[in-house]
């Protein structure tokens, strides 16, 4: 055992102290001993009800004959950090939440590991920490939000958002909001919608590194505690037999994941996502890649905030796995990776339960996938958007440039009444360096949406969008503006051409007049402190997933 290392032999007779200075016996310290990372606490919803399941946990892991040892992770909710400074602090929580997840697990040379995520950032962190660690793990996440319900239709996070802009239209009372706001999140769990929590965590499943059920299954479900259980105890299982997660989360398993991600229409923060956990296998991802599964994969669901659904309703259709059964007929996932469980195919038992819900392979929503990759002069090394949630009138766009320098200026003019339709938005100086910290702007686009204008506007940033974003809203233009990007230099009025189907994403500017433009760039810098000053030293381009190097 790994933990042999500290506690065998006459030199560790002071750290079997130690250990039994927590109350422990020798028989539980001579059995496997299991990181247990909880990611509770008390701000983020998705995370208030975590200690029941690291309790699940904790007594699968006992059931099976080891010894669980806790510790913590910390959270960001998006949602309440969304519209100001903390949202510098969302995607930078990704990679100091996987730092210290090895530095627990290292420093006291732990067996195994069940980590349990639930929100945006830490799940995509605790993958990571799997790949780096690459001792047996399992992953179990706390569990969707049931949908809210307001006069009969189902309703969630991004229902609040757009019914600010609806205020400030004129098209609702802010009596009819005060109702919204108290129905919108009814019970405990990560975001109802295919938003980024939830997309991270079926696709976790699907990489193979939670159980069935993993991504679907309701926070408020007792079905969520036995997974809990049996994460627990399918980790004794992993370290008997010596199963890694490199050795489930190789290069085939991440492309499972992309067609999952395609089918589903995932948020495009899993394009962040899945980079940075390739990086951390050392494995080679890049956007092409991603365009060219999105190019062979159907868009299987319309979840929200691109369709009607929400997560609970994936789940009592199938979950991942019925999404999974419907690529296998096309041969579009490799049903011999190996899971946490077993292999993918052991685990396909049954074709989606509504069709409405998880649409037949033969009968898409669409025949590409959820995600796009755009390129062009004013995105060399690309830009990602939420194809799935796009108006179809949205795919090809042309209009004269509106540019603001920041989220919040973007923000002032469009609930000010100052957008027109045809424009194009442009956020600059929110990438991962430039703001930094790569801010998600669902304020921007849920008021656009709210205005009455995702028909007719499109945003673009080198900042990040939720995956409640719908509309034209493209993201993780790189380079960045802060990088000397052609962002840096758009003006207003200039033409930005936009065509989603072919990938294209171009400023109508010739290569004399750009030349000027740069020659008369002055990078905007910014008095930074503590820990953004060292990410903005660190951080990779979104385009190579945002990762520190």
């Amino acid at each position: 055992m790994r933990s042999d290392l500290m506690k065998k032999g006459l030199e560790k007779a002071p750290h079997r102290s130690l250990l039994k200075a927590l109350g422990l016996t020798d028989d539980e310290i001579n059995k496997p001993l299991i990181g247990v990372v909880n990611s509770f606490n008390e701000i983020v919803p998705g995370h208030m009800e975590l200690g029941k399941i690291s309790d699940a946990v904790k007594k699968g892991v006992l059931m099976s004959g080891g010894t669980p040892l806790e510790y913590p992770a910390i959270a960001v909710c998006d949602g309440i950090a969304m519209n100001h400074e903390g949202m510098k602090y969302s995607l930078c929580s990704r990679e100091v939440i996987a730092d210290s997840i090895e530095i627990m697990t290292k420093a006291h040379a732990l067996d195994g590991l069940v980590m349990i995520p639930n929100c945006d950032k830490n799940v995509p962190a605790m993958l990571m920490a799997a790949a780096r660690l690459n001792i047996p793990t399992v992953i179990v996440s706390g569990g969707p939000m049931l949908a809210g319900n307001n006069l009969g239709q189902s309703i969630d996070l991004t229902t609040v958002f757009e019914g600010v802009g609806k205020v400030k239209n004129g098209i609702m009372t802010m009596e009819e909001l005060n109702v919204i706001e108290n129905t919108a999140c009814p019970t405990c769990g990560s975001c109802a919608g295919m938003f980024t929590a939830n997309s991270m965590n079926c696709l976790t499943e699907a990489i193979g590194m939670g159980l069935s059920g993993n991504g679907t299954i309701p926070a408020v479900s007792s079905e969520r505690i036995r997974l809990a259980k049996n994460a627990g105890k399918r980790v004794m299982t992993l370290v008997r037999e010596d199963i890694k997660p490199r050795d489930i989360m190789t290069k085939e398993a991440l492309m499972n994941a992309l067609a999952v991600d395609m089918a589903l229409g995932c948020s495009t923060n899993s394009v962040l996502h899945l980079m940075a956990v390739a990086s951390e296998l050392e494995l080679d991802l890049d956007l092409e890649l991603i365009n060219s599964v999105s190019s062979k994969t159907p868009n299987l669901c319309r979840l929200s905030p691109a369709g009607p659904y929400h997560v609970s309703d994936l789940n009592m259709a199938g979950g991942v796995q019925s999404v999974m059964y419907e690529l296998s007929k096309k041969n579009l996932v490799n049903t011999s990776c190996i899971t946490v469980e077993g292999k993918v195919k052991d685990r396909l038992k049954h074709q989606s339960l509504n069709n409405k819900i998880i649409a037949d392979i033969d009968s898409p929503y669409d025949k590409f996938g959820g995600i796009k990759i755009l390129f062009g002069n004013l995105a060399l090394d690309g830009a990602v958007v939420k194809k799935s949630a796009v108006k179809k009138e949205m795919y090809v766009h042309s209009g004269p440039a509106r540019v603001f320098e920041s989220e919040e200026d973007a923000t002032e003019a469009i609930l000010g009444g100052k957008i027109n339709s045809g424009d194009v938005i442009i956020i600059r100086y929110e990438g991962p360096k430039g703001g930094p910290g790569m801010r998600e702007m669902l304020t921007p686009t849920s008021s656009i949406a709210g205005m009455g204008l995702d028909g007719s506007v499109a945003l673009i940033t080198d900042g990040r969008f939720s995956g409640g974003t719908k509309g034209a809203a493209i993201g993780h233009v790189s380079p960045e503006a802060y990088d000397g990007g052609v962002i840096a230099f758009v003006k207003e009025g200039d033409t930005i051409e936009i065509d989603i189907p072919n990938g294209i994403l171009n400023l109508k500017v010739n290569d004399d007049e750009l030349n000027i433009r740069k020659e008369n760039w002055v990078k905007p810098e910014k008095n930074l402190k503590g820990y953004l000053k060292k990410y903005r030293k660190l951080v990779s381009s979104a385009s190579e997933g945002a990762v520190l190097v």
